[in-house]
């Protein structure tokens, strides 16, 4: 290999992939999570507001919604602003390190649009 090669990544086989040894094992947790995927995919495209992430996650309650947006608040992957207006406004925008993900989710486009039966196009 010559200097100017790019160097391969190399790829050990843990033997438990936990989230506080590995970390596929801790991104996994996070991405992994039900919803995610697709809140961080929709807040990629500026913030949005509770009910916008509601409506767009067809089938997700407002519970549960709450919590994923808590739980991605509490990653730092995920902001909340609220505006003290008549009646309030509340935003939720991807962070820096959420923004990090965006890879993730375009790989996971790209793989469904190859290899899934995914008719709609985004």
């Amino acid at each position: 290999m010559d200097d100017m090669a790019t160097p391969e990544i190399t790829r050990t086989m843990l033997p438990v992939h936990e989230a506080g040894t590995c970390a596929v094992a801790a991104s996994a947790e996070i991405i992994g999570a039900k919803w995610t995927a697709l809140l961080v995919h929709d807040l990629s495209e500026g913030p949005r507001r509770f009910s916008q992430l509601e409506h767009s996650c067809h089938g997700i309650s407002p519970r549960t919604l709450a919590e994923r947006l808590r739980a991605l608040e509490g990653e730092g992957i995920v902001e909340r602003h609220s505006y003290p207006e008549s009646p309030p406004r509340v935003e939720y925008e991807l962070t820096r390190k959420g923004e990090s993900l965006l890879p993730i989710i375009d790989a996971m486009r790209d793989f469904g649009h190859e290899w899934l039966p995914c008719h709609h196009q985004h």
